[in-house]
């Protein structure tokens, strides 16, 4: 298993790999993927049981990943490559025409670890809910795994799914909120203010933890802690507190960098904060 520096290390090779992707079309989304990588990080390298090769679709007797907020894909996919779900040169062929990396996730490219398309916010939750359901009809005792971002709590289905999933019992879900307080358009509290998201779980019937996301060990013993809840009758949600761009200074906190590229400039600044660890693509 890695060691929380050997994590960290990846984590750094994945943010180089992230703003590299979108500097190369000028195109994508930087911010959120920053703030989410040490979280993804740790799951597809330390936390989850899963098996890159040869990739199954159904994920049969192994914790799967949704992720909801696919306009993030440039982590995810940096970090499906990182773990060995498909070569990390295809990393340069991202929002490309043809490429199987598209811009938000899709599945009729085959590529091996996106199981839903995402990018249409708010379905994601219900996505894994099914997949969990499924999970329980067959006896499968692995467990299911998803991110949202906070401004998509502001779609209606989000909280439909969150009734149907304790009505249901559904205890083999670990979900997650990337709260970093930003969206396209401003402050999530500006655009539609999302009050207490812990008393509004609590209510919804939803096991609420809390987290640092980008504290590579915060996030590790908390969702380690969260798996010691699996089995009790109720869902779980982990609301994870990040920074938008973090990793990059000139990015952090800022929500003007949800959807713009870097420039020639601005790259070599990025890149020169992080390190190289694994091999750029």
């Amino acid at each position: 298993m890695p060691s929380i520096l050997e994590l960290e290390k990846i984590a750094s090779q994945v943010r180089r790999d992230i703003v590299r992707m979108v500097h190369a079309v000028n195109s994508g989304h930087p911010g959120g993927s920053l703030g989410c990588t040490d979280y993804l990080v740790a799951l597809y390298f330390e936390i989850m049981h899963h098996q890159p090769q040869p990739f199954d679709m159904d994920g049969k007797n192994q914790d799967v990943f949704f992720l909801s907020n696919g306009h993030i894909s440039p982590v995810f996919y940096s970090v499906l490559a990182r773990s060995g779900y498909f070569p990390t040169k295809e990393l340069a062929t991202f929002r490309k025409l043809n490429s199987r990396l598209q811009g938000h996730p899709t599945t009729h490219e085959g590529l091996p670890g996106v199981r839903i398309a995402s990018g249409s916010l708010g379905q994601g939750l219900s996505n894994a809910i099914g997949a969990a359901l499924t999970k329980k009809l067959n006896n499968d005792k692995s467990i299911v795994f998803s991110l949202h971002g906070d401004g998509e709590l502001q779609e209606g289905q989000i909280w439909e799914a969150a009734m149907y999933a304790s009505h249901n019992k559904v205890d083999n879900l670990i979900s997650c909120i990337d709260c970093n307080g930003q969206q396209i358009d401003g402050s999530t509290k500006e655009v539609m203010d999302l009050g207490d998201l812990t008393a509004k779980w609590h209510a919804f019937g939803w096991d609420v933890l809390h987290m640092n996301g980008n504290n590579m060990q915060n996030i590790i013993e908390t969702v380690n802690k969260a798996k010691t809840h699996l089995g009790r009758q109720k869902p779980i949600m982990i609301i994870m507190k990040t920074e938008m761009g973090n990793g990059v200074d000139f990015m952090m906190g800022s929500h003007k960098w949800h959807g713009v590229a870097p420039n020639d400039e601005q790259l070599a600044n990025a890149l020169g904060q992080l390190e190289e660890t694994l091999g750029d693509y």
